[in-house]
């Protein structure tokens, strides 16, 4: 089992940059496949990047590719996404999530989840 504890998100206004933190504790932390999740204020949890586990290749919504960056920390247990240019629609409450086979995109696939961060952008 692993436990995901995300940080790093508050306000920021449009076009600047936040840094979002996912530490992770409990069994190896290279067994897993790493993504960013977000919710949308009234809509369904929806993917934003991943990072896998075996090769640390990343994908990335279409909505975010050339703006966030996903990576991993491999010696202090986290992942990172780094957000730049942010927009209004950004604003969401950003979840890790971890499992252990596949890059899949599909939240239901994933195993264990962070407690969220919100991050709010205004216009």
């Amino acid at each position: 089992q692993v436990q995901l504890v995300e940080s790093g998100g508050g306000l920021v206004q449009a076009g600047g940059s936040l840094r979002l933190s996912c530490a992770a504790s409990g069994r190896t932390f290279s067994r897993y496949t790493l993504a960013w999740f977000r919710r949308l204020p009234g809509k369904e949890r929806e993917f934003v990047a991943v990072i896998s586990r075996s090769d640390d290749s990343t994908y990335y919504a279409d909505s975010v590719k050339g703006r966030f960056t996903i990576s991993k920390e491999n010696a202090k247990n986290t992942i990172y996404l780094q957000m730049n240019n942010l927009k209004p629609e950004d604003t969401a409450v950003y979840y890790c999530a971890a499992k252990t086979i596949g890059v899949p995109t599909n939240p239901t696939r994933y195993d264990y989840w962070g407690q969220g961060t919100q991050v709010t952008v205004s216009s």
